[in-house]
This record gives structure tokens, C-alpha cells and sequence, in this order.
């Protein structure tokens, strides 16, 4: 059985791990980050709307009769 050669695994375990490097920093630079938030506006919307400013109608249901 022959010996298993094992000269080469330093090199090659060192180019990966560089390469694997330089792959992710390129992955990095390619994404944008977010930039710092903005303050906004807390008032709340003023929608006018029919119900706000009076009461509606209620109606009773039809099983009951009126008296």
C-alpha cells in the first residue's frame, strides 16, 4: 500500500483559505449598507371623515318590532 504524499497539503489548504477570503470580501463589497435612519414625523394624519364628526345611525334588528 502506497504512503499518502502530504507535502502539498499545507499549500493547498493555505491557497483555499485565501482564496475563500478574497471571494468573500468581494461579496461583501458588493452589498450596500444601510445608511443611518431618518427621523420622521410622529403627528398623527388628520383624515376627515363623516363618522368622526357625528354620531350614526343604529338600527335595530329585524326579529325585534318597534314599540
Amino acid at each position: 500500500m502506497p504512503q499518502l504524499d502530504t507535502s502539498t497539503w499545507f499549500t493547498i489548504i493555505l491557497s483555499m483559505l485565501l482564496s475563500l477570503f478574497i471571494l468573500m470580501q468581494l461579496k461583501f463589497t458588493n452589498h450596500t449598507s444601510f445608511s443611518q435612519p431618518q427621523p420622521t414625523d410622529t403627528k398623527n394624519p388628520s383624515h376627515m371623515t363623516p363618522w368622526e364628526t357625528k354620531w350614526t345611525k343604529t338600527y335595530l334588528p329585524h326579529s325585534l318590532h318597534l314599540q
